[in-house]
């Protein structure tokens, strides 16, 4: 087990940006009033379940398939790339449909695919082919107390920061997010013509 307090931060912060729960506060916020409540226990152990799962048998899937985990960083890096851009600039490029919620969000939308989606799903993969294991476990666990924290005081979180701050820190999370889909994006690259 080798711990590198950096790569830690380094894939904490990656996907604090890419799950983006602070500027999903609006969302969550929607969907309690839809719903009249949201388990916050439930969506993080869900969520962090299908974060992890997919960290060890994601690249089982692909070794199936044909494809490698640069090849899939690579792919990945597009993907953080454009939800950067939705981010920094304020724009959809994919909407999920939400006209269907169930009576419980705690799971669907907000497990999945709000926390573990595609963007999620692809960082780790992505993460994994530069970051040991362990490191990646423990940044989705700060991840996952962070989405915990943020689901039970989602109210408290909107009113100090308001509508302003939430657009500022989506923004300055994106131009992260962009700059780390770069990131993999050439370390990808490095790695299949090396």
């Amino acid at each position: 087990m080798e711990l590198n307090f950096k790569h830690i931060l380094t894939a904490s912060m990656l996907l604090f940006a890419v799950i983006d729960i602070v500027g999903n506060i609006p969302i969550i916020i929607d969907l309690r009033r839809k719903t009249g409540h949201i388990q916050s226990g439930k969506a993080t152990i869900i969520a962090g379940v299908i974060l992890t799962a997919f960290l060890f048998v994601g690249q089982s899937l692909l070794n199936l398939i044909g494809i490698t985990v640069s090849q899939f960083a690579i792919a990945g890096s597009f993907v953080l790339f454009f939800l950067a851009l939705e981010m920094i600039l304020g724009i959809t490029l994919f909407k999920e449909d939400d006209e269907n919620a169930m009576s419980d969000a705690s799971v669907f939308p907000i497990a999945f695919p709000l926390i573990a989606g595609p963007g999620s799903l692809t960082s780790i993969l992505s993460l994994r082919a530069e970051f040991r294991v362990e490191n990646i476990v423990i940044a989705i666990l700060v991840n996952m107390i962070i989405l915990y924290i943020v689901l039970k005081a989602s109210g408290k979180i909107e009113r100090l920061l308001g509508q302003n701050g939430i657009r500022i820190l989506r923004k300055v999370f994106g131009v992260i997010l962009l700059a780390i889909a770069v990131k993999i994006f050439t370390t990808g690259v490095q790695n299949i013509f090396a």
